[in-house]
């Protein structure tokens, strides 16, 4: 097993967790239920666990595809970008996920404020979870890709 065929099984986790923990925190808000409230959180920092190991195997994965046809580095480079973002946000929602938790086992005055701020964070999280899975899906998947990307990605940017 390469590195590019553990990327490809890790880097859903982190796309569908932030959605699906999204979707479950609006439940627990709207029901004012802490426990599924506390259940997105895991959500999200499981999801944030697997955006790292996302992260670890995206480089490898890149050596093995980068020089293959109707790839191109360019294509690659945009969804790398897209992929350092939005890490960056699922490490945020990660850590801010255990602070809610922690605010709401605790009974702690500021765990509604916790909650309404990880809905924030998911919600970004979400955003970019769409343009890394695009971005990512538009590699090998020519059929999904716009007409500019198509273009694009036969041309090698500089290095």
């Amino acid at each position: 097993m390469n590195d590019a065929h553990l990327h490809l099984l890790v880097n859903h986790f982190p796309i569908v967790g932030s959605i699906l923990g999204l979707l479950v925190l609006l439940g627990g808000l709207f029901f004012k239920n802490n426990s599924v409230k506390n259940t997105a959180y895991c959500l999200f920092v499981i999801a944030a666990l697997f955006s790292f190991f996302s992260m670890a195997t995206g480089e490898g994965a890149e050596e093995l595809v980068e020089d293959m046809p109707n790839i191109g580095h360019k294509i690659i480079h945009e969804h790398e970008e897209f992929a350092e973002r939005f890490a960056i946000i699922m490490y945020l929602l990660g850590i801010v996920s255990i602070i809610g938790l922690i605010t709401n086992i605790k009974k702690h005055p500021k765990a509604s404020f916790f909650s309404y701020a990880i809905l924030v964070i998911a919600i970004v999280a979400v955003f970019f979870s769409t343009k890394v899975g695009t971005s990512g899906g538009e590699i090998r998947h020519t059929e999904i890709r716009s007409e500019e990307t198509v273009q694009n990605s036969n041309v090698e940017s500089p290095e």
